[in-house]
């Protein structure tokens, strides 16, 4: 089983942005992270969980767990009616961060997915790191 735990967060909303991933097969830890300007807390949360997806090269079983329930949520119950709806909400709007949200649907095809969720700041170490990560891609990024 490989594990993933991912952050985003934002300074400002919109503001600058940054995301983080950890990724661990056994004993063995790999660490992503990467920023943006002018977006958004839920768009740094679906990042994260896309780039860890895409630097896994095979199908693995694999478990994420994440801090939000906008992506969790989402993904595994949203999405299905939102694709019914030609990508509307039950309020018949158009769905948020739709450019992201296909990206995920279709990687997401691709594996055997456990979705976890963990409260944020609450000292679970691997969101921790994630959290870290973010910030330290938000801190080094020039907008």
């Amino acid at each position: 089983m490989t594990e993933m735990f991912t952050d985003g967060g934002c300074r400002g909303n919109p503001g600058v942005g940054g995301w983080g991933v950890l990724l661990r097969h056994g004993s063995v830890e790999k660490t992503l992270n990467g920023a943006a300007c002018d977006t958004t807390n839920n768009r740094m949360e679906l990042t994260a969980v896309i780039e860890g997806l895409k630097a896994i090269h095979r199908p693995v079983p694999l478990q994420i767990t994440t801090d939000s329930k906008y992506v969790k949520d989402g993904i595994t119950q949203w999405v299905h009616n939102w694709k019914k709806n030609g990508w509307k909400t039950a309020a018949k709007k158009p769905v948020k961060n739709e450019d992201l949200w296909k990206v995920l649907d279709q990687l997401v095809q691709q594996f055997e997915i456990e979705w976890c969720w963990v409260k944020g700041h609450s000292g679970h170490r691997e969101n921790e790191i994630a959290d870290q990560l973010a910030n330290q891609a938000m801190d080094e990024m020039s907008c």
